[in-house]
């Protein structure tokens, strides 16, 4: 386990603080799940990206995020539902996705590869 430096494990307290107080506070959430990620504390990740997609259903980006977290935790038929929904709402930063290493669990996994394919001629 990476040892968490201390002025991250300050704001981890703050921003877990801000979000017990404001649960719907937007901004502190994604900030506090950009902390346990950069410390690949995956499961308080996807804890946080879950309500982050609660609060913006409609949003692409926190979407792909959430696809990211559960790839990563090895929920392959979650992860790609989450990713088919990001994509259907607009993400297109395809160069990225098919060279995202929170997707390397998923790489081989029929329907993943399935998605990729049908999204390809974003690519040009």
């Amino acid at each position: 386990l990476m040892r968490i430096e201390e002025n991250d494990a300050f704001d981890i307290r703050f921003y877990e603080s801000v979000a017990k107080r404001n649960p719907r506070d937007f901004d502190a959430l994604e900030l506090l799940g950009g902390l346990y990620s950069k410390y690949h504390m995956s499961k308080q990740t996807l804890r946080i990206d879950r309500r982050l997609a609660r609060l913006k259903p409609e949003d692409s980006r926190v979407r792909y995020n959430l696809a990211c977290s559960l790839a990563l935790l090895g929920r392959k038929k979650e992860a790609v539902a989450s990713l088919e929904e990001s994509l259907s709402l607009g993400y297109n930063d395809f160069r990225w996705l098919v060279q995202d290493s929170d997707f390397d669990s998923l790489k081989g996994y029929q329907p993943f590869d399935d998605l990729l394919a049908q999204y390809e001629p974003m690519k040009a």
